[in-house]
């Protein structure tokens, strides 16, 4: 019997350029519906692909509290969110939500 063995997975392994990282996290956002820490977990791997330490410094945020904002368990103020996305190169955008009417 062949034993087949199977590294870990890490999305981040395979985020290598901004847009590779907006892509990622437009399809998290949309297959995570309004879970919260979902978003906050894609985040994290994105923050992740691009260098915790740096982004620390970029945002002026612990690489530590970084890590526990940006966890599966974690909280972020949409503060954190906005200076993430500020020094992924990334911005935040809307959209009208095709599953609810116009009002």
């Amino acid at each position: 019997m062949i034993k087949e063995f199977f590294g870990r997975y890490d999305s981040a392994d395979y985020l290598n350029t901004s847009e590779d990282i907006a892509l990622y996290l437009e399809a998290c956002i949309e297959e995570a519906g309004n879970d919260p820490a979902f978003i906050a977990h894609a985040l994290g791997v994105a923050a992740r692909a691009r260098n915790m330490s740096q982004l620390s410094r970029d945002t002026g945020i612990s690489r530590e509290g970084l890590y526990k904002a940006l966890s599966s368990d974690g909280n972020p103020s949409f503060a954190t969110v906005l200076k993430v996305a500020d020094a992924l190169g990334l911005k935040i955008g809307f959209s009208p939500s095709t599953c609810k009417p116009n009002a």
